[in-house]
């Protein structure tokens, strides 16, 4: 007879720095950012520890933590000796052999772990971008990737802890991010979303114009009801986040649309980090930026 039995595999560990501000426990922008992953892609496939530095509890950070998410405490002596060299957020996975490091490593590799999970979730899979492409390059090597990974959260959790004089200047990361967001979106096949914008600006434009009101007994395009008036970009992104793919309102351009050059095509404006859609890019920046402005918030009403 054969041993049929076998030892139940563990699944990989996820550990989370927390750090400590005024001898209370607190969630570091790594860990929050961590942790909105795991929630917004629903994954259940990692015990998650939270790394304590001092003694103390996960009790007090609950209402912090996702819901239904179990979380063990761990002290920082204790960590597995392979975690213990490398800096958090870390995945040491089901082996105890391997362990992936440094925030756009991991959280690509909650992704990919999520999807492994339910193959049929495109939000998902969307937050990888073009070609999955997104944050696979290293810090090191990019100076977007160091950017998001590195720079805003760090200038960020610095203005956390002391959000002083320094308030009233934003940190050059921050500043670097507004000038990407004022450029010009790139995105695949952005000739055909270029233009559609055009015809739309058209369309709206003849629409507005005393010659372009109907008239009796004539036909004219349909116009768009409020709801998609905001412009194609958010249309288009939003079209994107949607479960089912929303059709476009426009599958062919008119004759004199074609005709014009690329050049000429009117600039597609950021709805997201990257461009048009939501990437793991904005996973990480939007706890960044949220708590930047409450806590500016806040010192400006205490001042």
């Amino acid at each position: 007879m054969k041993h049929t039995e076998e030892k139940q595999q563990q699944p990989p560990s996820l550990f989370l720095k927390v750090c400590c501000q005024n001898e209370e426990p607190r969630l570091p922008l790594h860990t929050s950012i961590a942790l909105f992953l795991l929630s917004y892609c629903e994954c259940k496939s990692f015990k998650v520890f939270l790394v304590f530095t001092k003694p103390a509890s996960s009790q007090s950070l609950r209402s912090q933590l996702p819901e239904g998410l179990e979380v063990s405490d761990i002290q920082l002596e204790d960590l597995p000796k392979l975690v213990e060299s490398c800096r958090l957020p870390a995945v040491l996975d089901e082996t105890g052999m391997l362990c992936r490091a440094g925030l756009a490593v991991v959280l690509r590799h909650i992704i990919n772990k999520a999807l492994e999970d339910e193959p049929s979730r495109k939000d998902v899979l969307a937050l990888l971008g073009f070609k999955k492409t997104c944050l696979k390059a290293c810090a090191e090597v990019s100076k977007w990737t160091r950017l998001c990974e590195i720079g805003i959260p760090s200038d960020v959790e610095e203005h956390l802890k002391n959000p002083t004089n320094q308030s009233q200047h934003l940190p050059l990361s921050i500043l670097t991010l507004e000038r990407r967001l004022a450029e010009p979106v790139k995105v695949h096949n952005d000739d055909k979303i270029r233009r559609q914008k055009l015809q739309e600006q058209k369309r709206n434009k003849k629409n507005e114009s005393p010659e372009g009101k109907e008239k009796p007994g004539t036909e004219s395009e349909p116009r768009q009801s409020p709801q998609v008036s905001h412009g194609l970009e958010l249309r288009t992104a939003l079209a994107k986040l949607s479960v089912d793919s929303v059709p476009t309102l426009t599958t062919r351009e008119n004759s004199e649309i074609r005709k014009v050059k690329t050049t000429d095509l009117p600039q597609l404006k950021h709805v997201f980090a990257e461009g048009l859609y939501f990437t793991l890019t904005d996973v990480v920046l939007l706890p960044c930026i949220y708590q930047y402005l409450v806590r500016t918030l806040e010192f400006i009403i205490h001042v």
